[in-house]
């Protein structure tokens, strides 16, 4: 059965804006706090400042040190986290719904006073440092990434963790100065879902947020990224492979067009790239892809995990669905993804911490939060008329390629990837 479910959004004078969705049903409650503080603001030759301030700041503030801090929020039952995205910086948490109020108390005070502990600065820096060289044993993630790079270019498809060079070489001042620039109310986002009480949260937010100054922040430099087939040596049994071609914003009116073609291609065990590619042919392990979006652009980005001896047949067939895809989608195929996007939303309904994310990605890239019935009306109003004009009228291409693994693959002349 489906919740009744209200919906809030508020913006403050400083820009900043506050939605909020009430679950009484349930009896816990999540929250983020989404800063303009992401990687896309790293300086060219000081990538990874994002994140390292992030984790400077989660070191203690206010009263709390970072001993202290972890004590508190753990002491509520709060599952939290920070972490640096491209556009933002989130700090959040899921808890039970009593503890609601006191943890924004706690993260507010730590992130408006933050103490940037030169004692931990080194600690902080290990822990960043750590996560890169966490990639060099993650070979899937190593190969998204790049892929996601040469797609939307820089500072876009960047890494939020930065380089070895440039985090080695951080000073604390440039930390702090980071955080001044970055750390402020215009464009910041906070959401919350679960069991609470609106006028309370709003008001809270109003005392801990609403007097913080707005202030200008120029736009980073974009460039383009590298087009075309990229080949990365690494001595090991297997290959991956990360397709990646344009796609649309979320904002765009066709997006659930595009993003119900992709489903009918890669959601679930039915779906064509896991019956043809996995279980008919048994070349890979993992095969699949995905609809991503920024603020303004969009992509599709497809990915298997397979053999040496099996890539360049996974790389053909995959292409092979691929262009498939675009002569037209079958009503029971629609019929299926239907009722998988449907499932995600009943899902989504029992989890405030799922429903918070939703709440804060609406809100950036629409500007105003939807309700489940306009989400669910916007799937089942999809009509395999609908999907087979669009990519009758959007070919899916042309294609950029990165693969990984001890030997490149061909890329033929019939392959319409991107020139070079």
């Amino acid at each position: 059965m489906a919740h009744s479910t209200q919906t809030h959004q508020h913006t403050f004078e400083n820009g900043l804006t506050l939605v909020a969705q009430e679950m009484p049903w349930l009896q816990s409650a999540a929250f983020t706090m989404a800063f303009p503080a992401g990687c896309r603001f790293d300086p060219l030759h000081q990538l990874g400042m994002a994140n390292f301030t992030c984790e400077m700041v989660f070191r203690g503030g206010g009263q709390f040190d970072n001993r202290g801090l972890v004590e508190e929020l753990e002491g509520l039952g709060c599952d939290y986290y920070s972490t640096c995205g491209v556009y933002h910086t989130f700090f959040g948490g899921a808890l039970p719904a009593e503890g609601l109020e006191s943890a924004m108390r706690v993260y507010a005070e730590v992130i408006n006073e933050p103490h940037f502990p030169e004692a931990q600065l080194e600690d902080g820096r290990n822990a960043c440092l750590q996560d890169i060289q966490a990639l060099d044993d993650d070979l899937p993630g190593k190969t998204t990434l790049e892929s996601r790079l040469r797609f939307y270019g820089d500072p876009y498809g960047r890494n939020s963790d930065g380089t070895l060079e440039a985090v080695s070489a951080m000073r604390i001042e440039e930390l702090k100065e980071f955080y001044q620039r970055h750390y402020q109310p215009q464009g910041m986002l906070i959401a919350v879902a679960g069991k609470f009480n609106w006028p309370t949260i709003r008001q809270l937010v109003a005392e801990l947020f609403g007097r913080k100054s707005a202030q200008d922040a120029s736009e980073p430099t974009v460039r383009g990224g590298e087009r075309g087939y990229r080949h990365l040596e690494f001595p090991s049994n297997q290959t991956y492979i990360s397709l990646a071609w344009p796609g649309l914003p979320f904002r765009d009116e066709n997006y659930y067009l595009l993003r119900g073609a992709i489903g009918v291609l890669s959601d679930g065990m039915s779906s064509r790239l896991f019956r043809e590619v996995r279980e008919r042919r048994g070349l890979c392990y993992s095969v699949g892809a995905h609809c991503h979006a920024i603020l303004d652009r969009g992509a599709v980005f497809g990915y298997s995990a397979t053999t040496t001896q099996s890539a360049q047949q996974t790389l053909d067939v995959m292409l092979e669905q691929i262009g498939l895809l675009s002569q037209g989608i079958t009503q029971s195929e629609l019929e299926r993804m239907q009722v998988q996007f449907r499932s995600g939303l009943v899902m989504q309904q029992e989890s405030c911490r799922s429903r918070v994310s939703a709440l804060a990605g609406d809100l950036f890239h629409l500007g105003r939060i939807r309700s489940m019935e306009e989400i669910q009306n916007q799937i089942q109003s999809l009509t395999v008329q609908g999907i087979n004009d669009y990519l009758a009228s959007n070919p899916l291409g042309p294609f950029d390629i990165v693969t990984l693994g001890e030997m490149p693959l061909e890329i033929t002349g019939a392959i319409p990837t991107t020139a070079t």
